[in-house]
């Protein structure tokens, strides 16, 4: 018999349970930014919604309507790693979300606002993506700042977009809208922020109510045609880990820092603020 209420309490997440449908805020002030506390709220969520057989499908959203999530937090790289190896056995958020995919839970991200680096690694990880055409912003700063996604926006933009378009998005690191996103096969879908929220949750719901058993075996089956080897994974989270501690990556880093890198005002042009580090 199906629990009406699950109860979870957590610094960074407002959970709210509808039947087997749980839909998760992200409550990180002051910009939703991945740090240790984020990361170690979103693992207690997997595994306590992984153990309750009541529960088949997730959807995150934002509380902040400028950032859904903002990217992780450059100052708490180790902290956060550390935080994801209490789940995955390596420091790797790359790794973490990697779980996350092959879990047996759906998952659904729904986007307003920017979500960039690993902020975006987090929604490619989630099952389907649905945008707010008037607000979601999606982007890849790393090769600016010297580095390289790595916790999986390389493996899934190459397979969701092609070479040449993953290749553009990550080179360039410029800002993409929900539109281009969409275009892109980057999102499932971009739609008016008045009705996102609706279309979600309608889906969500019906998702759910259908045998557990088949969807299952269904998203392990394209999971084992689409989703990369941990291996890839592995190796993606320990190039970031390595190039995040050269001269240069420290060197742009703290040159963005001191033009609104990590801040909510700088960041809502972050694309435009990249092109000056060069």
């Amino acid at each position: 018999m199906q629990r009406p209420d699950v109860e979870m309490a957590f610094d960074t997440l407002k959970v709210q349970n509808e039947g087997a449908v749980l839909f998760v805020s992200i409550a990180a002030p002051p910009m939703n930014l991945l740090g240790p506390e984020l990361v170690r709220d979103l693992i207690l969520l997997i595994r306590q919604a992984q153990a309750n057989d009541d529960i088949q499908v997730l959807v995150f959203r934002s509380i902040d309507p400028n950032y859904f999530i903002a990217h992780v937090d450059i100052t708490r790289v180790a902290e956060y790693r550390n935080e994801a190896a209490k789940l995955v056995g390596v420091p790797s958020i790359g790794l973490l979300f990697r779980y996350l995919s092959a879990s047996r839970l759906v998952t659904i991200a729904q986007i307003e606002g920017r979500t960039r680096g690993a902020g975006n690694e987090f929604v490619l990880a989630c099952d389907m993506r649905f945008a707010a055409r008037e607000s979601a912003v999606f982007g890849h700063p790393e090769a600016a700042l010297g580095n390289v996604p790595g916790a999986g926006g390389m493996e899934h933009l190459t397979r969701l977009m092609g070479r040449g378009r993953a290749l553009e998005v990550m080179l360039s690191a410029y800002d993409y809208d929900a539109d281009l996103a969409e275009r892109y096969g980057w999102i499932n879908r971009a739609l008016p922020a008045d009705v996102l929220d609706e279309f979600v949750r309608s889906l969500a719901r019906r998702i759910a109510a259908f045998p557990a058993a088949g969807r299952r075996v269904l998203k392990e089956r394209v999971n084992a045609i689409a989703l990369a080897s941990e291996q890839d994974f592995r190796t993606d989270s320990d190039l970031f880990g390595e190039l995040v501690r050269t001269p240069e990556a420290q060197s742009r880093t703290q040159f963005a820092m001191k033009h609104g890198f990590q801040t909510p005002d700088g960041e809502l042009a972050l694309g435009a603020m990249l092109g000056e580090l060069g």
